[in-house]
């Protein structure tokens, strides 16, 4: 029987793409976002731990990819942050060297939970990368996030703003979250279960 939610350990970090390890048999579940979109404390919130995920005050802060051993054969994965405009040319090329390498390997990617911040269009680079998650095909979901700093007539207006500045909105799962008040939690974690078979 699956271990619950509760049940992650963090395994290893890695800042260059050649230190990564192999994906074995492990099925992995990747989280990817511009910086300061909440990832850390989505992370926290959708694991039940107060610092699973280290939450940072400043953009950019995670320059690692991060790996976390789930229960049986399930890897998350934490990537950093894109799109933060005030670090280096160097330390954007290595970001990118270091996301780029973590797709280019042959790994057993079953799903990218791309999270997006529900108060604000896209950014170019979210936009970039949903086109580069199609034109892949890799599995992947949208998760709104910080609904709670919105008013449920706010929230309806942004989804029909997602309508059109998304590509392919109508065809890509989407859920609001709110790392805050715990909104769409639940259904975060059927998703993942839904392809992992790990349940709480």
């Amino acid at each position: 029987m699956p271990l619950p939610f509760t049940h992650v350990s963090f395994e290893a970090a890695y800042g260059v793409a050649s230190q990564l390890p192999a994906t074995d048999h492990h099925m992995e579940v990747a989280f990817a976002g511009r910086s300061n979109v909440g990832k850390s404390s989505l992370l926290n919130k959708l694991f039940n731990r107060k610092s699973l995920a280290r939450v940072s005050s400043v953009p950019g802060k995670t320059a690692t990819i991060n790996f976390y051993r789930m229960a049986g054969d399930v890897r998350l994965v934490d990537l950093p942050g894109y799109g933060y405009a005030r670090v280096s040319k160097n330390e954007k090329r290595r970001y990118s060297d270091l996301i780029g390498g973590y797709f280019e390997q042959d790994r057993n990617i079953v799903l990218i939970v791309l999270l997006i911040d529900s108060r604000h269009a896209p950014s170019k680079d979210d936009i970039n990368m949903i086109e580069f998650l199609v034109e892949a095909e890799y599995p992947f979901l949208i998760a709104f996030t910080k609904s709670d700093k919105l008013s449920n007539r706010q929230i309806k207006e942004r989804m029909e703003g997602f309508k059109e500045e998304i590509p392919y909105f109508e065809d890509i799962v989407t859920v609001t979250t709110s790392a805050e008040t715990g909104a769409g939690i639940e259904r975060l974690k059927e998703l993942i279960s839904d392809v992992t078979g790990y349940t709480d």
